[in-house]
């Protein structure tokens, strides 16, 4: 009897050790954020947390989401396949749709492996359980993907008792809400709008200074987060076995970014710190898709990549993408249709519906883009630039071809120049072939109601001197009308 049992004590102990040679892994991502980091060469803010990742880690400085919405873009990364293919590209839409029975979360397959996982963190701005996805699912509970939804295992802590463990957290800081004045007026050091550099296509303006002074206070805020993440793997001991990956979930909520397949919409910070020594070089620059950085997670894990994924490992050596490949259909009342690809040193954006201007006035963003308020007024002034003035055209091109490398910001639109004909013919034929590959396994679609749209009529007729507010470039708060709009449906 004692020698069995001495038997099973050694195999459970051999069992614990081979567990705990997984790694942990934290996925960290930040919403709304472009490469808005000191590390990234973003004049006027301060991230020595992500700047110590970078240093100790990997940076990309290519890599692009697939969507540049949160929902269609989390929803691919979720599944570690483009949100066309598995038919999640239109925002908050499908809620009620299971996932095709051919796909399914990776955190399911990390369960399937050992992982406990783990959604939000106790220490982050509003726990950070922010999952956003368009297909049916529960945040905690197992995954069936018929009877049983569930993507996590629980909510905000991880132990030593849940090694190995997977945590993904939200950090919600940089997305735009009613907190922005707060954290700049706690912060040590705020920003000095003097001191920001902002591109060409934004006005220089003391609204859209201050608006984007605000914007890199809530990015020193999150990183100032990540070291207290930081701070607890060591004090729990779990320092040394855990891998933490920082990306953001779309492009800054601003002009030409969030919404848009132009480079501030798409191309996203992102950067893998690891205790082991990662191959190659410290500052990649090949091209990388998000879906790649789930595929990646599992890599870490040892869990063989499914085929139905058209993400990839980044850290195989056969790793190669020539193109990233976005889409933007569905956001809230505006129904658009816009293709993309970006490699290296081109990007082409097809729009399939040019008649719908860059400047949409969708009720949401109405809410949250003071420059948008502004710079629509200098407009009116003739005080805009020509680069200014891209935004606010009463239509789009229909096709849309920029050489990175001489233009990043995306200002010199080479379509109708004929030098390019071969080029633009050459990514015009590409993206198609994206288009007939990522064809959507189900043609269902069941959106929510955007609420922001109801909110903002109301808000002209009842609150005329708020809405006068907006217009002059203040952030009168979508979140408490909000409240105050059903309250007001109530009486």
């Amino acid at each position: 009897m004692k020698k069995y049992l001495l038997v099973c004590g050694l195999f459970l102990a051999l069992f614990t050790v081979k567990a705990q040679e997984k790694p942990n892994i934290i996925w960290l991502m930040a919403e709304d954020m472009s490469l808005d980091l000191e590390c990234y060469g973003m004049p006027a803010v301060k991230t020595p947390n992500l700047n110590k990742m970078a240093e100790q880690g990997v940076r990309f400085d290519n890599c692009f989401v697939t969507n540049s919405i949160c929902s269609p873009s989390r929803s691919a990364m979720m599944v570690g396949t483009h949100q066309l293919k598995i038919n999640a590209h239109n925002h908050r839409s499908n809620r009620d749709v299971p996932l095709n029975e051919n796909f399914k979360p990776f955190t399911s397959l990390l369960k399937d492996a050992g992982y406990t996982c783990v959604l939000g963190n106790h220490a982050v701005m509003k726990l950070g359980r922010k999952i956003d996805v368009n297909f049916k699912h529960e945040a905690l509970g197992n995954w069936d993907g018929k009877t049983e939804f569930g993507l996590f295992d629980k909510y905000d802590n991880f132990e030593k008792e849940d090694q190995p463990f997977f945590a993904q957290i939200q950090l919600v800081a940089s997305h735009r809400g009613d907190w922005w004045n707060e954290v700049r007026n706690n912060s040590a050091h705020p920003v000095n709008p003097d001191s920001v550099v902002m591109p060409a296509f934004m006005a220089d303006h003391p609204v859209v200074r201050l608006d984007w002074a605000k914007y890199l206070d809530q990015v020193e805020f999150l990183d100032n987060e990540i070291g207290l993440i930081f701070k607890e793997l060591e004090e729990k001991g779990m320092a040394e076995n855990t891998i933490v990956i920082f990306i953001g979930d779309n492009g800054r909520c601003n002009i030409r970014g969030k919404g848009y397949l132009q480079d501030p919409g798409l191309r996203i910070p992102f950067i893998v710190y690891s205790p082991i020594k990662l191959p190659g070089a410290k500052v990649r620059k090949d091209v990388v898709a998000s879906i790649d950085i789930t595929a990646t997670v599992l890599d870490f894990a040892g869990i063989e990549i499914p085929d139905y994924m058209t993400g990839k490992p980044i850290f195989d050596k056969k790793f190669k993408r020539e193109y990233t490949y976005a889409a933007r259909d569905l956001w809230d009342e505006i129904q658009e249709k816009i293709r993309a690809i970006t490699s290296n040193e081109w990007k082409y954006i097809r729009n399939d519906k040019p008649e719908i201007p860059y400047d949409a006035h969708q009720a949401y963003l109405e809410f949250y883009r003071p420059a948008v308020h502004i710079m629509r007024t200098l407009k009116q002034e003739g005080k805009l630039t020509p680069a200014q003035e891209l935004f606010f055209a009463d239509s789009k091109p229909k096709e849309e071809l920029y050489n990175l490398k001489n233009d990043p910001q995306e200002l010199n639109n080479l379509a109708t120049n004929p030098k390019y004909a071969k080029i633009l013919d050459k990514m015009r034929k590409e993206t198609l072939k994206y288009d007939e590959f990522y064809t959507p396994v189900s043609d269902v679609f069941e959106p929510e109601h955007p609420g922001a749209v109801d909110v903002f009529e109301w808000l002209k007729k009842e609150k005329p001197e708020q809405y006068q507010e907006m217009l002059n470039g203040v952030e009168i708060g979508l979140h408490e009308l909000t409240n105050e709009y059903k309250k007001s449906k109530k009486k």
